[in-house]
């Protein structure tokens, strides 16, 4: 399917005249989202720690592209310093290595939790008053289905998303009225981290990358991996003024893996 075709299901103008900051956009769930930002009409700010061609790709004008890294907290505040009016913030960055937690020293949590959690927490203290400003708010957090059941072999990655979904839902009782924010739970989907996890799976295991893949889908009632411009949309309607009723969420992409509620 097209998915950034005529089907389309938002209006090309559902986000005019916001600017989006999308992290982590250099590439799959951040790369998708911004597309679907900019297709419904959002100016986007594409952040990521390597420099890349992605504003090119996204429908409309003035976009822009930073290269920020989000483990440097005063590299995250000069950036805040040079942003004007700001209506929507996608938290999103690479995942941490996998294997058992009990593999991970103490040490390795450290680079993880500034690129995620203290990234985020640094950006939306110094965007929220941008937004307040501007009169509407949407804050993204691209996290994990490990927040509900728990990933075998990423355990610091679970540990992770499971304090991020906290601090966004300590968040959604304190923010102004006229910001939401929410998390997506993306499941099997179709990108390079996915890749990279089959890969060390098969190198530990010794299990082939088509036999994996295999044992993944058995698990989906769809069938099949999530495309990530589906995930994309799914954030985008998350950031429509519409959607100003949903806060606190933590919404599952994941074509029905999920056993829980």
């Amino acid at each position: 399917m097209d998915w950034l075709g005529s089907d389309f299901p938002f209006s090309s103008s559902a986000l005019e005249g916001k600017h989006a900051i999308v992290c982590g956009a250099s590439k799959g769930i951040g790369a998708a989202t911004a597309k679907m930002l900019a297709k419904a009409g959002a100016k986007v700010t594409a952040v990521s720690r390597n420099p890349h061609d992605l504003v090119g790709e996204l429908e409309g004008d003035g976009h822009t592209g930073i290269s920020l890294d989000l483990e440097d907290k005063d590299a995250i505040d000069k950036f805040i310093s040079t942003i004007g009016e700001c209506h929507i913030l996608i938290n999103n960055a690479a995942g941490p290595p996998g294997g058992p937690l009990l593999d991970n020293e103490v040490e390795d949590f450290e680079a993880p939790f500034r690129r995620h959690l203290h990234a985020s927490h640094t950006l939306v203290r110094g965007l929220v008053p941008k937004m307040e400003a501007a009169g509407m708010g949407r804050i993204v957090n691209i996290i994990s289905t490990s927040v509900r059941e728990p990933i075998p072999n990423i355990g610091l990655s679970n540990t992770l998303r499971g304090a991020m979904a906290s601090w966004a839902k300590s968040l959604s009782r304190e923010l102004p009225t006229c910001i939401t924010i929410n998390n997506v739970l993306p499941g099997f989907t179709d990108t390079d981290r996915l890749g990279s996890l089959a890969s060390s799976i098969n190198a530990k295991t010794g299990k082939s990358i088509e036999e994996i893949h295999a044992g993944w889908m058995s698990q989906v009632p769809i069938e099949r991996l999530i495309d990530p411009l589906e995930t994309g949309a799914a954030i985008a309607y998350l950031c429509m003024p519409i959607s100003g009723g949903i806060r606190g969420v933590s919404l599952a992409v994941d074509g029905g893996r999920m056993r829980s509620i």
